[in-house]
C-alpha cells in the first residue's frame, strides 16, 4: 500500500513538473510573440524598450510630447499664436460652425506627429489607445466638450480606403476614448460613400469641395435627439470634422462636438 502510494505521488509530482513545464514554454513563445509584433527599441529613438509596459515608443519619447496650452477659439477650437485669451475667431463669428465645439490636443509636429504617423501608417494599433489615452489626459479638464456625450462616432474611412490601410485609425480611437468614458460608441451610423482623393495635398477650398456629400447617416434614429463626440486623428482646416457634422445634425443628432489628437 505504501509502495503504491509511493509510486502515484511520484506520477502527481511528475504531472505538476510536466505543467510547469509546459508554462515556462508557452510563456517564452509568448515573449517571442512579442518581440516578433513590437519591436524591443524605440521607433522614435531607437534606445531599447526596457519596460514591458513600453510598446513600439519608449516612455522618454512619450514625454516629449508638447501638449498645446496656447489660446484657442472658443468655438473652432483653431490655437491662436502669441500671447491673449481664448476668444471666438473671426469666421466663427461671421458663421457657426455645424459643430458646437472642437478641441485637440497639440501641433501636429515633433513626437506627436511621428506616433501619429507611426499608428496610421505602419499599422502599430497599440500606439492608437495610447494616443486615446493620451487625449483623455490631456482633454480631461475641457468639461464643456464631455458634458452630456451620449455616443461616440468616428470619422469613417471609405470601404475601399480602409481594406487598402486594414483599419480605420479614427474608430481605434474612438473604441477607447468611450471605454475610458464609459459612453457607447457607435462605428456604423456615419459612412463615407465616396472615395474622395486624400485631403492632404489640397488647399482649404479644395478640401471643402472634395468632401462635399462624401458621407451619410444610416439608422438615423441611433442619433437622433442626442449629443454626440465625432472622433478624428488630425484638424487641418476642419473640413471634414464640419462635412461630418453637417451630415449628422442634418440627421437629427441635437448636438455635435469634435475632438481630435492634433492641428496641422
Amino acid at each position: 500500500m505504501d509502495s503504491l502510494l509511493h509510486q502515484l505521488s511520484g506520477k502527481g509530482r511528475g504531472r505538476v513538473y510536466l505543467i510547469s513545464s509546459l508554462q515556462r514554454i508557452l510563456l517564452n513563445f509568448g515573449k517571442l510573440g512579442e518581440l516578433i509584433f513590437f519591436p524591443s527599441f524605440c521607433l522614435l529613438c531607437s534606445s531599447l524598450l526596457e519596460s514591458t509596459q513600453e510598446k513600439v515608443v519608449c516612455r522618454a519619447c512619450w514625454e516629449k510630447v508638447k501638449i498645446q496650452r496656447q489660446f484657442h477659439c472658443l468655438c473652432c477650437g483653431r490655437f491662436f499664436q502669441g500671447a491673449g485669451e481664448s476668444h471666438f475667431c473671426p469666421s466663427c463669428i461671421q458663421k457657426r460652425p455645424p459643430f458646437s465645439l472642437h478641441r485637440s490636443c497639440g501641433n501636429y509636429k515633433g513626437s506627436l506627429k511621428d506616433i501619429i504617423l507611426l499608428f496610421k501608417y505602419r499599422h502599430f494599433g497599440v500606439l492608437g489607445k495610447e494616443l486615446a489615452r493620451f487625449a483623455n489626459r490631456v482633454l480631461s479638464r475641457e468639461k464643456d466638450l464631455w458634458w452630456k456625450i451620449e455616443v461616440v462616432v468616428p470619422v469613417p474611412l471609405h470601404r475601399k480606403r480602409k481594406r487598402q490601410r486594414g483599419f480605420n485609425q479614427s474608430q481605434v480611437i474612438a473604441r477607447e476614448l468611450a471605454r475610458l468614458k464609459g459612453i457607447e460608441m457607435d462605428q456604423e451610423v456615419l459612412v463615407k460613400i465616396k472615395n474622395i482623393p486624400p485631403q492632404t495635398s489640397l488647399d482649404a477650398d479644395d478640401r471643402r469641395k472634395n468632401v462635399s456629400g462624401a458621407y451619410r447617416v444610416k439608422n438615423g434614429e441611433r442619433i437622433k435627439g442626442k449629443v454626440v463626440l465625432l472622433v478624428d486623428d488630425v484638424y487641418t482646416t476642419g473640413a471634414t470634422i464640419r462635412e461630418c457634422s453637417r451630415v449628422l445634425r442634418k440627421a437629427g443628432a441635437k448636438e455635435v462636438k469634435a475632438l481630435t489628437l492634433a492641428q496641422a
